[in-house]
């Protein structure tokens, strides 16, 4: 497999990028990477180029950048050849840190949606209690607005990716709405209840509630991108938050509360990696032409490593061959 890498996005690139796919590249003897950036910089930090291509760009898509813009303007961007090369096939996928707005255009526009898919969706995995893998979440982002097909395509690509990537046997699909009954919510989403539960081919389990998102309620769950983003952010933002909260109350309250908090450690340490987020990879852009991840733009070499393996699985498993034949058996409108 073959990755193309925009090693200009992010706050710590090219560094934490190069670290990060030299870990990936180490581990798997099978993936090889083509590395889109500014060479000397690549180079400064390139232990060896086994398996490694630098392809030396002019320009740079900031994360201050108007998406659309950008892809037009910069096409000598690290992003922009990047996509361009898996548009060509001369890589199987796509990996950045850059710009969200920017790469989710790149996928789009230039790689292309899959055929039948009528909006590509960005899925990142979020941590549930009860989940060892955590639970899949789209829309963040990608469609502000959303139509029952929407929904619809998307809950049966997210399950897709829940079965075969992460090897769930019947992964549970979540529809986000303001109570768990039937009925609840808007009009779009009462239609949307009333057609995911016609869908055989999915685990259909009902409505959920924001408060069971974390609680491991569903694997899957769908929702429009501008409440599933503002979700997003406020699950971010609270974890982030707690978790400083309860540093700073075991370490600067004296010697009792350092003595319980080292009694607590190995509680403490399953608490931090249940809301790891970094191994659980990057937020996929489902529906294009190829795998296309995309990282916080804070990530470190240990996110980074995440992602690319994360790409490997979906590679490996097929899983856009069967999404693609599924919605090639289904009838258009």
């Amino acid at each position: 497999m073959k990755i193309a890498v925009d090693t200009m996005g992010g706050d710590h690139a090219p560094e934490v990028v190069i670290k990060g796919v030299e870990r990936a590249r180490d581990e798997f003897s099978d993936l090889e990477f083509l590395l889109y950036g500014d060479e000397d910089q690549i180079k400064q930090y390139l232990t060896n180029t086994e398996r490694m291509t630098v392809v030396p760009t002019q320009s740079v898509i900031l994360g201050t950048d108007e998406p659309m813009k950008a892809i037009r303007q910069k096409k000598d961007s690290s992003m922009v050849m990047a996509a361009q090369a898996v548009k060509q096939q001369k890589a199987d996928a796509l990996f950045s840190l850059g710009n969200t707005g920017a790469l989710l255009a790149a996928g789009i526009f230039i790689i292309g949606r899959l055929k039948n898919i009528a909006r590509p969706a960005l899925m990142p995995t979020l941590p549930g209690m009860s989940l060892e893998k955590g639970f899949n979440f789209l829309d963040v982002g990608a469609n502000a607005e959303a139509k029952v097909n929407y929904l619809i395509q998307w809950a049966v690509m997210g399950s897709f990716y829940a079965h075969e990537v992460k090897g769930l046997a019947n992964p549970r699909v979540g529809l986000l709405n303001n109570g768990s009954e039937f009925d609840k919510g808007d009009k779009l989403h009462q239609e949307a209840y009333q057609e995911l539960s016609k869908i055989k081919e999915i685990n259909f389990i009902g409505n959920v509630e924001a408060d069971g998102l974390l609680q491991g309620t569903a694997d899957v769950v769908v929702t429009d991108g501008f409440t599933g983003n503002a979700v997003l952010k406020a699950i971010e933002g609270s974890v982030k938050v707690l978790m400083s909260q309860l540093k700073h109350a075991l370490l600067n309250n004296g010697s009792r509360a350092k003595i319980g908090a080292l009694l607590a450690k190995p509680a403490l340490s399953s608490i931090k990696s249940t809301f790891d987020v970094a191994s659980y990879g990057g937020a996929v852009l489902m529906g294009v032409k190829a795998p296309v991840v995309k990282s916080h733009g804070s990530s470190d070499a240990r996110t980074v490593y995440y992602a690319l393996v994360q790409l490997r699985m979906m590679y490996n498993k097929g899983m856009l061959n069967q999404v693609i034949e599924y919605f090639d058996q289904q009838p258009q409108n």
